[in-house]
């Protein structure tokens, strides 16, 4: 997603981004299509084709990025907001100290993630650039 968001806008293959984030293009294709399947990435075949991102990256959290790939932030599933399920051992799920620490993980983990854009990611992840784009 970075390496779309430092695209500004423009189609990239997947063999390009895959060798801009240095992950295998199998593994890769692989999440382009829950992206797409998410509403994050548009996606067009054919030689002129490519991917780019389907809205601006200032737009776009990085908590429901995550979400769209891998699933609810909560560590276990008893302490998901959105996959709740309890504990199959567990006698007293609004009482556990487990359940419990593991929310408060989880909204540690929310606090950043959905605070963050794409746009800050890649900044972050490319100083120069983000000094570039300001000037």
């Amino acid at each position: 997603m970075c390496a779309l968001a430092g695209a500004r806008g423009e189609s990239l293959q997947a063999k390009a981004i895959a060798t801009r984030a240095d992950v295998p293009l199998k593994f890769l294709e692989a999440i382009l299509v829950d992206l797409r399947r998410a509403g994050f990435v548009n996606s067009a075949r054919g030689k002129a084709g490519g991917h780019s991102l389907a809205r601006p990256a200032e737009s776009i959290v990085v908590g429901d990025v995550i979400r769209a790939i891998d699933g609810p932030l909560a560590p276990v599933r008893c302490a998901s907001v959105t996959a709740y399920a309890p504990c199959a051992d567990c006698k007293d799920p609004e009482h556990c100290a487990v359940r419990g620490l593991m929310r408060e993980a989880r909204e540690a983990l929310a606090s950043v993630l959905d605070t963050c854009t794409l746009q800050a990611l890649h900044d972050r992840a490319h100083p120069l650039h983000a000094v570039d784009s300001v000037a």
